[in-house]
């Protein structure tokens, strides 16, 4: 249940100020990575989790690890789109990109924050997400991290790895190809792109199964095929991608 009246403008003013807070770091998000269509039928017990904390007032930690491509971004900023559409704050950050000095340990004012790619942390960056941790133990936000691996197996502060080890822990099951060729098929949607499936399945058979590669390789067929005026065809995508 969401405020109305001041408490309602209140709320729209702090979002506002997130979206520009937001912009304000070398981070873009993609609008198509939602909860709503994020794969995985093993996936679905983090979902499931993740619909009962939007019901909590109590702050919690969960830790999604998971190798690259399998989706964990995807839950990031899928949170982050599911808070900020239910008139809640909501902060993305990468720590694969460049941040402030001090910007970790300043959000736990924000209703949801979703902090991907923790095994890039660098020594001061630590101690912030250990000030984090430390900061929200008594209050409503929820704080989501993303990383490689399990906590155990992170190279971390030891007060924040024994922090992390007591959150709540999703491991991400790689997608099978046909699920990839459904998510890529999504997003030749999204491009108003229309590929034969059978160009989808012959990269994975003999050009790459990692997801990310897929999707570079596909934009590059497609600016090759604008500026060829020719269809992506499997013989197309043998010749550009010397296959």
């Amino acid at each position: 249940m969401y405020g109305s009246g001041l408490k309602g403008l209140s709320r729209k003013r702090k979002n506002k100020k997130l979206m520009m807070r937001q912009l304000e770091l070398p981070i873009s998000l993609d609008s198509k990575l939602l909860l709503s269509n994020f794969l995985g039928d093993k996936n679905q017990s983090l979902l499931t989790f993740i619909d009962v904390l939007f019901g909590n007032n109590d702050s919690s930690v969960v830790f999604i690890s998971g190798a690259n491509s399998s989706g964990k971004t995807h839950a990031l900023q899928g949170c982050v789109f599911k808070a900020l559409n239910l008139g809640l704050s909501a902060m993305y950050v990468d720590i694969k990109q460049t941040l402030p000095t001090g910007f970790l340990n300043t959000l736990s004012d924000f209703d949801w924050v979703c902090v991907d790619n923790i095994d890039q942390l660098d020594d001061i960056q630590q101690q912030e997400l250990f000030d984090l941790y430390n900061q929200i133990k008594h209050t409503s936000t929820k704080l989501i991290i993303s990383a490689l691996v399990l906590p155990s197996e992170l190279n971390l502060l030891k007060d924040l790895k024994t922090r992390l080890s007591l959150s709540v822990v999703f491991t991400l099951e790689q997608l099978t190809d046909l699920e990839k060729i459904e998510l890529i098929k999504l997003k030749m949607k999204d491009k108003n792109l229309d590929i034969d499936e059978k160009v989808y399945t012959y990269l994975f058979k003999v050009y790459s199964r990692d997801l990310t590669t897929i999707l570079l390789a596909i934009d590059r067929l497609d600016q090759e095929s604008l500026q060829q005026k020719s269809v992506i065809s499997i013989p197309f995508a043998k010749k550009i991608l010397n296959i």
